[in-house]
């Protein structure tokens, strides 16, 4: 008997915890390879001098990396941005790490960066995290008006 309320108990922890961890997965936040960023954003090995935005909507991309204290910091804000401005803003990590070329053509050296990016116009790079209440001023400021 001790044995059968073990094993339920065991179930039961084990099922609550996968729910958790793919609720935790359900991210609005895209990550983006090179390739997508070519498609997606802007195709700078056919335009290299000109920067054209393909997106319809605005967009903020992370530049970051897993081990790097201040890009933990700056998760959680895109996340929370991702979710707020739903349907007006698209918001975008990229792994410097894992995405090299990427980060050499923004010149991603000190992280993280975040890149904003009107519809029309060009980006605004920001170098180093800064408050929750400095990224939605400046996606409502120069991105949503």
């Amino acid at each position: 008997m001790k044995k059968a309320i073990l094993i339920a108990l065991v179930m039961m922890v084990t099922a609550m915890t996968a729910n958790a961890q793919e609720k935790k997965t359900e991210s609005k936040v895209k990550h983006l390879t090179y390739n997508e960023f070519l498609k997606k954003v802007w195709d700078f090995e056919r335009n290299p001098t000109t920067f054209e935005y393909k997106g319809k909507l605005p967009a903020v991309i992370d530049f970051y990396a897993d081990w790097c204290g201040p890009c933990r910091r700056v998760a959680p804000i895109m996340e929370k941005m991702a979710e707020d401005y739903e349907g007006r803003l698209l918001v975008y990590k990229v792994n410097v790490d894992q995405e090299k070329g990427l980060a050499a053509v923004f010149q991603a050296k000190s992280i993280p960066m975040v890149l904003f990016i009107p519809v029309k116009g060009m980006p605004y790079k920001q170098v180093g995290a800064m408050q929750e209440q400095n990224y939605k001023e400046v996606v409502e400021e120069h991105l949503l008006k």
